[in-house]
């Protein structure tokens, strides 16, 4: 997904310097217009949308501060930067309580310009979210191709899947928590598509397969004779991704002391490979996840602070499979119509369906992947019925958990762990006022754990 920027200026000469520089730090899809009463006319009428304007304040015909006005009442969602030559306060002070967004002086410099568009783009993609996260939009994918592999008709996933379309063309590092097997690198890749990184590399690191001795070497490279063995240069990951993206899946393993050696990384773009004194620039975008709770970790001093707040650019949790039952259903015949690619085309009987509706899955969509292949061997790649799912299904069939006796003098009865610790959460929640430190505090749980859970129950 691209951002698009429209510059509005009568000085042509400065305009196609603007939209030169643009083009060059990546900006591809840049709009000039030196005729600011025509740009005016496009945003009345509602002939163009644009993420963001920016406007010379002294042009002939129309000022930028009256473009600035009719801008915000037909575009609200644009973010506006003015640029101009004169240095006064006042004007300043007016564009800023028009509503825009920043105000540079002339001459501007490249790296003074993309910051703050970038700025303003990081605005647009956290308000953006905000409202989405809170359920005041309708999440609505503009590159569905880019996710094509999760399958769902979940408003929960739907709602993570636009946030993570939101953040894809930014640079900011993006965390992915959730349970094994909830997705979490189909997630990454599918940001990775639709980025403009898009046709560069995708590395998936497993951290927990990496040895300590060799992370320098794998991630930075070296140079020949570094170390006994090195009998060449190496490239490394950072090198040989270049501008694509590395996933770093089960990051909440990485030992301390690596985790200083990947934070200059993500602090300054810089490394430097073994045995060489030469530092190099880190292009590649990163992305990484884990099935551990992070804050705790770091709580706990197994994660260094430092670190966790950089990795945390951006975070998207992955609900387990058991909170989006509805998606079970779509998951099976997308699992068998897969299947169905050597010739046969196997099917499923009603009562298997509502059995695997009602298991839990400890291992989320993996395991439902997993049985449904067992099953399939089991049933000769024709009907998969109720004998042919594994015991632990079929006992979930038999006592489902909606239609378990809600008294707990019952024998069949056992509340389910999650119900206890909602009711937990919440009643340390309400005995605190709502003060979600305080809560906590009380729970002895770092708080982003606890906003987590709270934005699981629907609550704030």
């Amino acid at each position: 997904m691209d951002y698009s920027i429209m510059i509005i200026d009568d000085d042509k000469n400065f305009l196609e310097t603007l939209g030169r520089g643009l083009r060059i730090s990546g900006f591809k899809n840049c709009i000039l217009e030196d005729d600011p009463q025509k740009a005016a006319q496009l945003f009345q009428q509602h002939k163009i949308t644009v993420d963001v304007a920016l406007i010379d304040i002294l042009m002939p015909k129309l000022d930028g501060v009256e473009l600035l006005t009719i801008i915000r009442n037909h575009s609200p969602d644009t973010e506006c930067i003015m640029i101009t030559a004169s240095n006064e306060a006042s004007i300043a002070v007016k564009c800023l309580k028009l509503g825009a967004f920043d105000y540079l002086l002339k001459p501007v410099t490249q790296d003074e310009l993309i910051l703050s568009i970038k700025k303003a783009l990081e605005r647009i993609t956290f308000l953006k979210s905000k409202e989405i996260s809170m359920g005041l939009t309708t999440p609505v994918l503009k590159n569905p191709e880019a996710f094509q592999h999760i399958v769902t008709r979940s408003k929960r996933m739907l709602r993570i899947l636009k946030e993570a379309e939101l953040h894809a063309p930014s640079c900011v590092p993006i965390l992915i928590t959730g349970e094994s097997g909830t997705g979490k690198e189909l997630l990454a890749r599918g940001i990775h598509l639709a980025s403009n990184r898009r046709n560069q590399p995708f590395l998936a690191v497993n951290i927990t397969a990496m040895q300590d001795h060799l992370f320098e070497s794998e991630f930075f490279g070296h140079v020949k004779g570094a170390f006994t063995g090195a009998i060449k240069d190496r490239k490394g990951h950072l090198e040989t991704v270049g501008n694509g993206t590395i996933f770093l899946d089960e990051i909440g393993d990485l030992p301390l002391n690596l985790q200083s050696k990947l934070l200059r990384v993500l602090q300054d773009g810089e490394y430097i490979k073994l045995g060489s004194s030469i530092p190099k620039r880190a292009s590649c975008r990163f992305i990484a996840a884990t099935n551990a709770d992070l804050e705790y970790l770091k709580d706990k001093g197994k994660i260094r602070p430092d670190f966790f707040y950089r990795l945390k650019g951006a975070w998207l949790h992955l609900p387990p499979l058991r909170e989006r039952k509805d998606d079970i259903p779509l998951l099976i015949h997308h699992f068998l119509k897969e299947s169905s690619k050597n010739g046969t085309k196997p099917t499923i009987d009603d009562s298997a369906i509502e059995a695997l509706k009602a298991y839990d899955y400890p291992g989320n969509i993996r395991e439902l992947r997993s049985i449904i292949e067992v099953a399939l061997n089991l049933c000769s790649g024709r009907t998969i019925t109720l004998k042919c799912l594994p015991e632990a299904v079929r006992r979930a069939e038999r006592v489902p958990l909606s239609q378990m006796p809600r008294n707990d003098q019952s024998p069949l009865f056992i509340r389910p762990l999650r119900e206890i610790e909602k009711e937990h959460i919440l009643k340390a929640y309400e005995i605190t006022g709502h003060n979600k430190s305080q809560t906590a505090r009380l729970l002895k749980i770092g708080l982003n754990t606890l906003r987590r859970r709270l934005r699981e129950y629907q609550i704030d």
